[in-house]
């Protein structure tokens, strides 16, 4: 049942946010950078398009050469500045020494802290460390989604590959691994890859592997049983591996395919990470797939032809941040070009503006649409992770859709099957903020909640222009017409808070809008790393500003107009937990009104466990 209230007003004992006078280890201010030139030009050489076609369908190949011709090259060991775990193996880092090393302190976190921590409705193992997602697909009534997996520890190592099922996306069952690194060809690691059915319904798996010599090639497996709907068990190809790095790639630089696609000629292609491209660094996790431009419904990976376009995304190693483009592919000459050079991959448009690498898309068959999960890793210290037995969690599982209105974006949205766990809802009809207000929202506990939220803004003033405000300042930063949104996992003092928001600002070209979420309050640990994430959001006229926020304990979920902008941020409250967390609406901005209407749920576990295996 919902629960109306109307034209609430701040009460007067909470102030305006206010800087604080302790140390914020918050990221630098957000900058410019001048577009690569000639970066379209070079962007086709970083893609790798291979005919798959003589491998997965007729098992025929050209000789490889063995694992003695595979020469590695070797750099020397710094013992003064130890490079964060995974980096000497071939891999962007999987620690956080480098994010961390300027922290002084750590916070005696308790058992307790910890378990509060842990998520209700998010994927994330039983146990240990997760990474990136793998092969997600659908087959025969489940969804399957494969992980990167340390069975023995809470840190990076041993990477194998997990294996859980559902048949709604939020249900999940862990199943037993799916593959572990036995084989000369992946001893060091049965890492990322994808999945690629083909036309007979034959589902193909090809995944880098790390050699006994840490060489990175790509590898093929395949179920054992097809008729087995769980895919319980996998058989690696006696022919592996089918790729291994060309002359100008280095050993270490070659890895992550994506989901192949047939090309006119009846051959398959696919895209490897690499390093080619100048000033990206090594490209992970590329996902290359289309959209249909009139936003209506997901396309399979070989779709092409009049009314789509491509996206081409890459997890960059130097930034750690996934970056998007839209463009156009030629399936004749195996060309894609980004719509629009100037915000190239690399240069523009992120994927995910906050906790957020390794996103991998599949084309769901059953609902007709394209499914994205990403890996939110954690920002605290390996030793916290050690104690507490777990580390990383993986995104609700989005849609992703061409973005029809702009025609320069994608929109992402939580999967509708997420509205399962709704319970009983609170509704807010125009609560009114005014400048320098924080109004509590009486909904109880908030530890798991599924927001949505629309303000309009009443101008006060003139408007006068105002340069140089964005996402960078923080909450705490005010202007005439921002910040203002919501505070989520606070505590009633404040000491607590990480707020979602959205500032705009009058500037000589026009209005601009930023849409936010700032951690650098979101604990008082100084052994966590906290940063303010966010961008440009495009609002149309007409529009009111709108955000839909998941919170599921430590991880918070925003998206901003309908999907356009979306941040994943992972925060570590000390006080604001379990029935402490509490949830205020706020309005920092000095020359605005602003009235919010929201409607708000609180979600249900998801419950998620072992599949009863011995009942089947």
């Amino acid at each position: 049942m919902d629960t109306p209230y109307h034209h609430l007003h701040a009460p007067p004992y909470y102030p305006p946010l206010l800087p604080e006078e302790r140390p914020s280890n918050a990221g630098p201010p957000a900058c410019h950078r001048k577009p690569f030139k000639g970066f379209a030009a070079i962007l086709a050489s970083a893609i790798f398009l291979l005919s798959l076609v003589a491998l997965i369908i007729n098992q025929t190949q050209k000789p490889l050469p063995s694992q003695d011709n595979i020469v590695p090259t070797s750099k020397p060991t710094s013992f003064s500045n130890p490079e964060p775990r995974g980096v000497a193996e071939g891999v962007s880092a999987k620690s956080n020494s480098h994010l961390l090393r300027n922290i002084k302190g750590s916070y005696n976190w308790t058992n307790a802290m910890f378990t509060w921590q842990r998520t209700s409705f998010h994927f994330q193992p039983e146990k240990n460390w997760m990474n990136d997602p793998n092969g997600p697909l659908f087959y025969k009534g489940w969804y399957h989604l494969f992980y990167q997996y340390n069975p023995d520890s809470a840190v990076w190592g041993n990477i194998t590959w997990g294996h859980a099922v559902s048949t709604d996306l939020i249900h999940w069952l862990y199943l037993p691994i799916a593959m572990v690194p036995d084989q000369w060809y992946d001893i060091n690691g049965v890492w990322t890859g994808s999945a690629t059915i083909l036309p007979n319904g034959q589902i193909i798996m090809l995944y880098t592997g790390s050699t006994d010599k840490s060489v990175q090639v790509q590898n093929l497996a395949y179920p054992a049983d097809p008729s087995d709907p769980l895919l319980l068990d996998w058989v690696r190809y006696s022919g592996n591996p089918v790729l291994v790095p060309p002359r100008h790639i280095g050993p270490k630089d070659f890895r992550d395919p994506t989901t192949a696609w047939a090309g006119p000629d009846g051959k398959w292609r696919l895209t490897i990470g690499s390093k080619i491209v100048p000033g990206t660094g090594m490209w992970e996790c590329v996902d290359f797939y289309p959209v249909a431009i009139n936003g209506s419904v997901g396309l399979d990976t070989s779709a092409t032809g009049p009314g789509i376009k491509h996206v081409l995304k890459a997890s960059l190693d130097d930034t750690k941040v996934d970056h998007y483009a839209i463009g156009t592919y030629n399936p004749e000459n195996d060309k894609w070009t980004p719509d629009n050079p100037e915000e190239d991959v690399g240069i523009g448009l992120k994927w995910d503006y906050g906790r957020n690498y390794a996103s991998k898309s599949f084309y769901d068959p059953y609902k007709k649409r394209r499914i994205v999960w990403g890996w939110i890793n954690e920002t605290d210290t390996e030793s916290d992770d050690l104690e507490k037995g777990w580390a990383s969690v993986q995104t609700i599982p989005r849609t992703v859709l061409y973005d029809n209105k702009t025609g320069s974006n994608v929109v992402q949205w939580p999967v509708e099957e997420i509205e399962s766990l709704r319970q009983n809802s609170t509704v807010f009809e125009e609560v009114v903020v005014e400048p320098g207000s924080v109004v509590p929202l009486d909904i109880g506990v908030a530890t798991q909640l599924d927001i949505s939220a629309e303000f309009e803004t009443e101008l006060l003033g003139s408007g006068a222009t105002e340069e140089g405000y964005g996402c960078s300042g923080g909450a705490v930063d005010r202007s005439a017409m921002g910040p203002f949104g919501l505070l989520v996992n606070a505590h009633d003092s404040l000491s607590e808070l990480t707020p979602i928001f959205f500032r705009s600002s009058n500037t000589t070209n026009g209005t601009n809008t930023y849409f936010c979420a700032d951690e650098t309050r979101s604990s008082l640990a100084p052994d966590v790393f906290k940063q303010v994430h966010g961008s440009k959001v495009p609002v149309l006229q007409g529009e009111k500003l709108s955000m839909r926020i998941l919170v599921d304990h430590s991880i918070v979920e925003s998206f901003g107009q309908g999907g356009r902008t979306v941040i994943t941020s992972r925060i570590y409250p000390t006080k604001a937990i379990y029935g402490a967390a509490r949830l205020f609406l706020f309005n920092n901005a000095t020359g605005v009104n602003v009235k919010a209407t929201l409607k708000i749920w609180r979600l249900n576990s998801a419950f998620i466990h072992p599949f009863p295996l011995d009942q089947i």
